[in-house]
């Protein structure tokens, strides 16, 4: 495998984790797993495990996914952020979106953008990568489609991290400086496809870095590579 050195894209990565993580240092001095995502790059991937396709039979073009409507009684809708200045209601719903997907109503770059939506504008933070990590590739997500399945989900309880709450007690002034909450979220994912409408179902967690400026409603920054308690 080429070196770091050698691969501009994953120079860049790791800048971009670098600037991100120092901001998280101002405030999860003590937040499990934060060197992990401090310093990972292209070498290692925090991807959870994909969705499988509740088949191997041949997937239809993407072309055909992106132009045919959804089937009668399924609702085209796609995840929307909340006007909210809470970051743990807002850290809820993104759990939800991020846990979410309807392959029978939009396609996989539909999602992607739609998620896009949801993160911080301001670049320094945003971490997209951990945002897109999240989503079934384009391959598995034709796979996923040509059986009409989706997932649904819900977000049971949200809490700051206890690591989180404690740097937060011995600095308060900190948080300031970028207005980077951590927000662990626990929850339901039920996934479901063509002739089983109730495949299945498992329980899921995440740690979320979201940004909740005092002038505006809260964003997105990125999923965390382990969940805090």
């Amino acid at each position: 495998m080429p070196s770091t050195s050698s691969n501009p894209g994953g120079d860049s990565r790791m800048r971009h984790r670098a600037l991100l993580g120092t901001a998280f240092l101002l405030v999860l001095v003590a937040l499990a797993g934060l060197a992990a995502y401090l310093t990972r790059d292209g070498r290692s991937s925090s991807k959870p495990p994909a969705p499988q396709a509740s088949s191997a039979a041949p997937a239809p073009s993407s072309s055909t996914m992106e132009t045919t409507p959804p089937p009668h009684g399924v609702t085209n809708t796609l995840p929307v952020p909340p006007d909210t200045t809470d970051p743990i209601t807002f850290g809820k719903a993104a759990a939800v979106a991020l846990w979410s997907y309807d392959t029978r109503a939009y396609s996989q770059p539909d999602l992607v953008a739609a998620l896009h939506r949801w993160l911080t504008s301001e670049t320094t933070y945003a971490d997209t990568a951990s945002v897109d990590a999240l989503v079934p590739s384009p391959v598995l997500w034709t796979e996923m489609a040509d059986n009409g399945q989706y997932a649904t989900a819900t977000a049971n309880e949200a809490h700051f991290p206890d690591s989180f709450t404690q740097a937060l007690q011995a600095d308060p002034g900190a948080i300031t400086t970028a207005y980077l909450y951590a927000v662990t979220v626990t929850g339901q994912q039920s996934i479901a496809w063509t002739g089983s409408p109730n495949g299945g179902g498992e329980a899921r967690a995440v740690t979320l870095a979201v940004q909740c400026r005092p002038s505006r409603p809260c964003s997105l920054v990125g999923v965390l590579p382990n969940v805090a308690p």
